[in-house]
């Protein structure tokens, strides 16, 4: 994005007597991933723009195209109009390359080169060290809060004991940066990884339902419906930093990644009698009714499960959720997130999209009429 702007590729734009600040020409900006040796030919560019749009990183801006396009057309990145969504994730990352930057910038720094166990590795401290220089450069207030932002970059994969056996404690135990950030990344790497399908199909996934104590003999939530309509939304409490990971156990996990309680999967089986598609849905006089519901996600997620695609539709509901609680019913169909219409999006993606926004959540759902 900054070499973009330095090469002047973003820039206010004028097409039809309005003004786009800070925007691209799809099609000039894939001649220079070109260019610049970002991409080996323009297919690859595009599935490159492809993956950042759907990363919530660049948009169209009128948000009229959910694809990326190479052609005379108009995007911009989030972090240029501040609609980039910074999600609970995304701010342990940036504070963690903010320490990070200050750390490898001044002299006599705590990172250095060390040995443990006769293996040398790079970028390491000691916990101890890192609590005092957390605490004398005023990035937090005492050792307690620390304490918990050392653990949140952990489980956020930033920091790692150097053998990968405990977790960030106020000792002699040495740590390293797992991320090196001052490598320059190739957007190529982009193309190696799916989150997006991997965040939605993983247990931990907010979307599949769980409990933290289930009852002996009852594991899953099968497809239920409330019995009745509850309208108040309880919300949770979050104010330590350690609740940015979803995780405030004390113990370490060996995945250092979001973590959240054990989970109880879904029914696989649709509970649709019959597929619907986006005409019918929409067709005038069809017996369908839009509703809007607004979820205040808990401690560990929404309670609910979206399947399908164009259009989605809810497969399950936790029925003591924030979901439920808003009145969210099996068999709905997805309409809108957050203001944004998802009918012609599939589970995956409207997963990600909810995954990357505010915890409080808007969903526009249309339902059958009985």
């Amino acid at each position: 994005r900054l070499r973009l702007h330095d090469g002047k590729l973003i820039k206010d734009r004028r097409f039809h007597l309005r003004t786009y600040p800070n925007c691209f020409v799809a099609k000039e900006l894939t001649d220079w991933l070109i260019d610049h040796k970002e991409a080996p030919d323009r297919e690859t560019g595009i599935r490159l723009m492809q993956k950042l749009m759907d990363h919530y990183i660049i948009h169209h801006v009128c948000d009229e195209h959910s694809d990326y396009k190479d052609a005379k057309l108009l995007y911009r990145f989030r972090k240029d109009d501040g609609t980039f969504p910074l999600s609970k994730d995304v701010k342990v990352f940036m504070r963690g390359q903010s320490l990070y930057e200050k750390l490898v910038s001044v002299e006599e720094s705590i990172l250095k080169v060390r040995e443990e166990n006769s293996v040398k590795y790079q970028r390491t401290f000691l916990g101890c060290e890192m609590v005092d220089w957390l605490v004398q450069e005023g990035e937090v207030e005492n050792r307690q809060e620390a304490v918990e932002l050392g653990q949140a970059l952990l489980e956020h994969g930033i920091i790692q004991h150097v053998s990968n056996r405990h977790h960030f404690f106020d000792s002699d135990i040495l740590y390293h940066f797992w991320i090196n950030f001052r490598r320059r990344r190739r957007l190529t790497e982009l193309l190696n990884e799916n989150s997006s399908r991997a965040l939605s199909e993983s247990p931990d996934s907010p979307f599949c339902l769980r409990k933290l104590n289930p009852d002996p003999g009852n594991t899953s939530f099968l497809s239920v419906q409330t019995n009745k309509e509850i309208k108040i939304v309880s919300a949770v409490r979050r104010s330590s930093i350690t609740s940015l990971s979803g995780n405030s156990n004390p113990y370490f996990s060996a995945a250092p990644t979001l973590v959240f309680p054990p989970v109880a999967e879904c029914n696989p089986k649709s509970v649709l009698k019959r597929p619907v598609t986006n005409e019918e849905l929409l067709s005038p006089g069809a017996p369908y009714v839009k509703k809007t519901l607004t979820i205040v996600g808990d401690a560990v997620g929404w309670g609910f499960v979206v399947r399908g695609g164009r259009p989605c539709h809810i497969q399950a509901v936790d029925p003591g959720g924030p979901a439920a609680a808003a009145g969210m019913k099996v068999c709905q169909f997805v309409f809108s997130v957050n203001g944004v219409c998802v009918l012609h999006l599939d589970y995956q993606t409207i997963s990600s999209l909810i995954m990357t926004g505010p915890r409080t959540l808007v969903m526009e759902v249309m339902e059958a009429i009985e």
